[in-house]
Parts: C-alpha cells; sequence; structure tokens
C-alpha cells in the first residue's frame, strides 16, 4: 500500500512575503489564505523553538497542488543562496504551465526578474524557460506547443 495519497503543496520560505505573493499572483496564482502559525504545533513540526512565522497559501486557477510562502517573524531568517543555479543541491524550482509563454516572460520583466537563461524549445513539444523570481525563487514557465 503506498503511503503518499495525494501531492498537496510545496512550500518556500521567504523574507519578504509580500514582495513573493504579489509575484505569483502575478503569474496567475490566487491566495487561498493566509495567517500566522505559532505555537507548539510549529515549533515541534519545524523543530524550531520560538517559531512564529507568516503564512500565504496560493493555489493555481485549476485548483491543482498549493504553494505555501512563509515567512518566519522568529527567528530571524537565514540566509540562502539567492544567486543558487538549477545545479545546486537542493529544491531548484517551481514549475507552472502557462498558456503564451514569451507573454509570462514579459509580465516578469516587467516587474524587474529575468530569465536565468533563454527559452528552451524541447523536441517541438515544450517551450520553457527559467526565471529567476523573488529572493532568488526559480520558477520555471512552460508551454505546451506543437
Amino acid at each position: 500500500m503506498p503511503h503518499v495519497q495525494r501531492f498537496d503543496h510545496i512550500g518556500i520560505t521567504v523574507a519578504d512575503l509580500a514582495s513573493a505573493t504579489a509575484f505569483f499572483v502575478g503569474l496567475g496564482l490566487e491566495v487561498e489564505g493566509t495567517g500566522t502559525v505559532e505555537g507548539e504545533f510549529v515549533e515541534t513540526v519545524c523543530g524550531i523553538p520560538g517559531a512564529r512565522c507568516q503564512i500565504t497559501m496560493l493555489r493555481p486557477p485549476d485548483g491543482g497542488s498549493r504553494l505555501e510562502l512563509s515567512s518566519f517573524l522568529t527567528p530571524d531568517h537565514v540566509p540562502g543562496s539567492p544567486a543558487a543555479m538549477a545545479n545546486e543541491i537542493g529544491l531548484r524550482n517551481v514549475s507552472f504551465q502557462v498558456a503564451d509563454l514569451e507573454a509570462a516572460v514579459n509580465a516578469v520583466a516587467a516587474n524587474g526578474y529575468g530569465l536565468v537563461g533563454g527559452i528552451g524549445d524541447y523536441e517541438n513539444s515544450v517551450r520553457m524557460a527559467y526565471v529567476r523570481g523573488p529572493e532568488g525563487i526559480i520558477v520555471s514557465l512552460f508551454e505546451q506547443i506543437g
């Protein structure tokens, strides 16, 4: 019997919750809820005494798996590697299918976020680009073609 029943969400820790939320809402995700988590539950799960964080839960328009953005109020943030490349060990990207890749790339570029590399075509079936979002988060955007 498999243990996993479904894929629920990906969690990303950020320093600036408002900026990260605005970025993902700009791509088309919808805010499902916000809140503050503190106390025994979050301290136990995270293994961080005194942990207190704000959370924004986002969902795609199709109602699929969600994206959780969290920002720790206590303790202070520990800096990550905002210039990490795709070959650095760890979670490197979160991926979204878009209807028009160039329009999506242009929209995030208008807000100051650029491509990590370029736009690539894979076997005339998918066009994809990595965008460096807020706090160095790599966001993979892809469009079905062909």
